[in-house]
């Protein structure tokens, strides 16, 4: 992690438009002043137009300030011009003028990106699926080739037992008893079956607002991975399970025809069918406490409004306790 802190956490909730463009500008970019800002919980992103012939568009994201060295950043940055450099649908970052893909403006780190078009699908066909795995795979191939050396491991003891610690001071304590074990539970079946040995790069946080499709030539809808803040070490089943919305049967057919596409490029380990799960669980762990280290963030209270009430720890209890009774 970096050691930004303090007055440059004050600079990042309080981005001005000339402070925004300004750190632009100074990349390498002359923008024509228009910018939007998008919807982004961790770090700040907007949209910006340059002043080109074509009135290009680009995506700025200024980093929050803490959470990731400059290394780290990097590294995420090498993955995404690796997908690329391999023919995988990848929105990597541009250069800026200092001839990296990273700068610093008035503490800040920011990466400008091309603007990708593509929407969210809102549904997903069994064929459509099937591609969606064959795009993982592809993923997954270039991830295997080296390892990460910056990047946080998805086990418990980054993502699971601090969470649950940081968590003991927010649950309400007539809940906590039910929360604590239900936790506790998922956590030492991850602990039991988690192998990192097996870990691979991967996205981390693979979810459908992350998947982008766009209608290519040939009248298929072609699929592409945003945002990668998330890339760490960990398990293959990790950037599968989130993309299963399915009960029953149909979710059955869900998970064999993401397969089914994902082994025609790459084999995936069986034996991490059986962390689809618990990984959900994990995540509703994490989240709930990535939610606890923002409070301090004055946009967090506004976008979590019930984050404090009996009823919404009531509903994460029994979230987590039907993951927890499952296994």
């Amino acid at each position: 992690m970096d050691t930004q802190s303090g007055s440059t956490l004050a600079q990042f909730y309080d981005l001005t438009p000339d402070v925004v463009l300004a750190g632009v500008e100074k990349a390498g970019f002359l923008t024509t002043g228009e910018y939007l800002q998008l919807n982004s919980y961790e770090n700040r992103v907007f949209d910006v137009r340059l002043e080109s012939a074509s009135n290009e568009r680009v995506v700025v994201k200024y980093y929050r300030p803490g959470r990731w060295s400059q290394n780290a950043i990097l590294e995420e940055h090498f993955f995404l011009e690796e997908l690329k450099a391999n023919g995988i649908p990848a929105v990597a970052p541009l250069k800026q003028s200092n001839q990296q893909t990273l700068s610093a403006y008035s503490g800040l780190y920011l990466a400008v990106f091309p603007k990708a078009i593509g929407r969210m699908p809102q549904e997903l066909s069994l064929d459509e699926l099937n591609r969606v795995g064959r795009l993982l795979a592809r993923v997954h191939n270039v991830g295997s080739q080296s390892e990460s050396r910056t990047r946080p491991i998805l086990d418990t003891e980054t993502y699971g037992w601090p969470s649950l610690e940081i968590l003991r001071r927010r649950v309400s304590p007539e809940l906590w008893s039910r929360y604590e074990a239900a936790a506790e539970t998922i956590l030492n079946f991850l602990e039991e079956f988690l192998d990192e040995d097996d870990f691979i790069r991967i996205h981390g946080d693979c979810h459908r607002g992350n998947l982008l499709q766009q209608d290519t030539r040939e009248g298929e809808k072609g699929f592409f991975l945003v945002d990668f803040d998330d890339f760490c070490m960990g398990p293959q089943a990790q950037d599968f399970w989130m993309l299963l919305s399915g009960d029953g049967d149909r979710a059955s057919e869900e998970r064999d025809a993401l397969l089914s596409g994902y082994e025609e490029l790459r084999s995936f380990p069986v034996e991490q069918e059986r962390l689809f799960l618990p990984l959900r669980g994990l995540r509703i762990l994490h989240y709930a406490a990535w939610i606890a280290r923002r409070w301090s963030d004055p946009s967090f209270p506004k976008i979590f409004p019930d984050y404090e009430t009996y009823s919404y720890w009531a509903e994460e209890t029994e979230a987590l306790e039907r993951v927890a009774w499952a296994l």
